[in-house]
């Protein structure tokens, strides 16, 4: 019985300003397996961890991420919003890289080329993760499936999968034959019929986003799926009392 796996989506962000570094440290603290982040090229080229195409949502400011420059976006607070966080700000990739490698958490890096593709972020992603040894340690996902054909094509080796929302036809026949190693489904998508059991039955490993309700989260660790969540407190609570009852493998 394989380990199931829990993701702090965006860090632990129930709790913390998403996309932080005080969010991913806490995380750690949690005892996560891993954490999800997302990743945008500013105008001078640098990687930077936010959601969002544009600044609004989460900082108290207006505009494109690729309209900043890293050092003018790491200016605006990141707090989106939530109290006790008004130093938060907008991490580089490889600052949380550098935060997280002394732990043994995974990270899951969405490349956030659905809506602007960033020429050359595929492969600055890449480049940095070798740089900081961490290449056995990173999942690459996104909404783009070109933009993972880019990371196979650089990064033969690299973790890759395929993340989706839509119902898409035979889609784990599909990841093996690109051969990727992981399927991404929204909650709602495994919901229907009984795609999550055809997923699970593919040998790829599914990570599902985004599970924040206890009865979601016990259904899916039940069946082998891993979690990405909001909440990791409450997934590692609700992981830790089924492995006491026998319900799931230990460490």
């Amino acid at each position: 019985m394989k380990k199931i796996e829990i993701y702090a989506h965006r860090g632990a962000s129930c709790c913390a300003p998403e996309n932080t570094l005080p969010a991913f440290a806490l995380a750690a603290k949690l005892g996560a397996d891993g954490i999800e982040l997302d990743v945008h090229l500013t105008k001078d080229d640098q990687l930077a961890v936010i959601h969002d195409e544009t600044v609004e949502r989460t900082t108290n400011g207006q505009g494109w991420v690729k309209d900043f420059t890293l050092a003018e976006l790491q200016k605006l607070c990141a707090n989106n919003g939530m109290p006790g966080f008004a130093d938060a700000y907008v991490p580089s990739l490889e600052e949380v890289l550098i935060l997280v490698r002394p732990t043994k958490m995974k990270v899951n890096i969405e490349l956030k080329t659905g809506i602007l593709w960033y020429e050359g972020v595929e492969r600055k992603t890449v480049d940095l993760v070798r740089k900081m040894g961490m290449e056995d340690r990173v999942i690459y996902s996104s909404f783009n499936h070109y933009s993972i054909e880019e990371v196979r094509r650089v990064a033969p080796q690299a973790q890759t999968a395929y993340l989706y929302s839509d119902i898409i036809c035979d889609v784990e026949k599909y990841a093996a034959a690109h051969g990727v190693d992981g399927l991404h489904p929204g909650l709602w998508n495994v919901k229907m019929r009984d795609l999550l059991r055809i997923y699970l039955n593919s040998g790829l490993p599914v990570r599902v986003w985004t599970v924040d309700e206890e009865e979601d989260m016990r259904w899916l660790m039940r069946e082998g799926a891993h979690v990405i969540t909001n909440d990791p407190k409450l997934a590692l609570q609700v992981r830790a009392k089924m492995v006491q009852e026998g319900a799931l493998a230990g460490d």
